[in-house]
């Protein structure tokens, strides 16, 4: 059922994105005079085709694949083109109209962003206060001044009023090489820090290893955590474990969440550590020896065991609700969308020179992982996906790469440069290196995905 779920969740997302991309792709060619021959969810053979009215005929297909989508306009160069119908072909309008076609895909995109963000700003969502949790003793946090309690008000500039606007700033400064610049509020008073990093930064862009490289995590929610399965043979097992039994301690450090218990044990690999359970009521101490296993080039520790968790309790002021009127909420939905886009940019340009992590690319297992996740979580949470994802789609889609739509962009500003299109012979090599590019692209995304799942 749940793998049914991720499925439903992906494809209906990918389907409501690139039904907004192709769609502003035809709406712009349909205003400015284009022929538009087939608009197209998915693709392979149709499906389902509708026919439009005279004089275009546009065909509207859903297609056998629907992971993509496109928009087929009337080109000379893809066959004979009668002459009544020649100043309506792609290549005989005005660059500037190309050129407006061709950004309107991706702009659409971005414009859904907006829509989405605002939405869920007048619906309310949910925020968490970035306030520290743990800090470990001689990390850069605790060189630096960080204690436990203290609220992050800034990252440099950057005003950070939830754990989203903090883990955004703080990636972006850190990956920059620079100190890192924080304004924190202890004992209701502000107060600056400044966090040093003196070691190889790449490692940390990796996703989730920031915040323990650094030395501290975020406040969070309590939670009981008990043991679910117990394989045979397991560390756990051999610890003497049973399902059912509740998690309190590790060396005498109290649990407050699984979070806890799995960060416990993964960082005590090869070491033995004793576990406080109870069980049916009566505490109870168990030694283990936790083995160690190699995961994202790094050893850490583990059971082999499940766990789950009951209900989960917030520490008062930690959550607060955010709603906003329309006016707000449209202007709140433009600023997240503009961050999100110029963080998604920053990020590519720092993987392609090696300042982050490329295991920050994910590809379409990761996504749809993330699609069901969003999908169980409710509407709010579906949204949010949607909104970073088209995000993602409507910037990419403006990379000058051949296939994609700034690569076609760069075409059309070349002719206009030359008074003549690129040689047939360029634009075959362009989508050549397109094509390399691309696949390349999605290798190290799949890579990423089966990767962690091997993990």
């Amino acid at each position: 059922m749940r793998i049914l779920v991720f499925v439903g969740a992906f494809l209906a997302a990918i389907g409501i994105l690139v039904t907004v991309h192709e769609f502003g792709h035809y709406w712009v060619a349909k205003r400015l005079g284009f022929k538009v021959l087939r608009f197209s969810i998915g693709f392979g053979k149709p499906l389902i085709t509708k026919i439009g009215r005279a004089p275009d005929r546009t065909e509207y297909c859903i297609a056998a694949i629907p992971l993509g989508g496109y928009v087929k306009l009337l080109d000379e160069r893809e066959g004979e083109v009668e002459a009544g119908e020649l100043p309506r072909s792609f290549t005989r309008r005005p660059i500037w109209q190309r050129v407006a076609v061709l950004l309107a895909g991706p702009s659409m995109n971005l414009l859904f962003a907006v829509l989405l963000y605002a939405v869920l700003a007048m619906i309310g969502t949910q925020v968490l206060k970035p306030v520290v949790g743990d800090v470990r003793p001689g990390s850069p946090a605790a060189i630096a001044g960080l204690r436990s309690g203290d609220e992050i008000l800034q990252i440099g500039t950057h005003p950070t009023p939830d754990t989203g606007e903090l883990q955004m700033a703080l990636l972006s400064r850190f990956s920059s090489g620079k100190p890192i610049p924080l304004v924190v509020r202890r004992d209701r008073e502000p107060r600056l820090l400044t966090l040093q990093y003196t070691g190889d930064r790449l490692p940390l862009t990796a996703p989730g290893k920031l915040l323990p490289g650094l030395g501290f995590d975020l406040a969070s929610y309590t939670a009981a955590t008990t043991v679910h399965t117990v394989p045979a043979g397991s560390a756990g097992a051999r610890a003497g474990l049973e399902p059912g039994d509740r998690l309190v301690s590790v060396d005498g450090a109290k649990l407050a969440n699984s979070m806890a218990f799995i960060d416990a044990i993964s960082a005590a690999a090869g070491q033995r550590i004793r576990i406080g359970v109870l069980r049916h009521g009566a505490p109870l101490t168990l030694t283990v020896e936790v083995p160690a296993v190699r995961q994202d080039g790094r050893t850490i520790g583990r059971l082999g065991i499940t766990i789950a968790e009951g209900p989960r309790s917030w520490p008062a002021g930690l959550l607060s609700e955010r709603r906003a009127g329309p006016l707000r909420a449209l202007s709140n939905g433009i600023d997240q969308t503009w961050q999100m886009s110029a963080l998604t940019v920053q990020m590519l340009w720092r993987i392609a020179t090696g300042a982050v992590s490329a295991r920050n690319i994910s590809g379409p297992i990761s996504i749809a992982e993330f699609a069901g996740i969003s999908a169980y979580l409710g509407l709010s949470a579906f949204l949010s996906f949607l909104a970073v994802i088209s995000v993602s789609l409507g910037v990419l889609n403006l990379a000058p790469v051949p296939l994609l739509d700034g690569g076609q962009v760069v075409y059309q500003l070349i002719e206009a440069v030359k008074g003549s299109p690129l040689s047939e012979r360029m634009q075959i090599f362009g989508q050549q290196l397109g094509i390399a590019l691309l696949v390349l692209l999605m290798s190290l995304a799949f890579y990423n995905d089966l990767s962690r799942h091997w993990n």
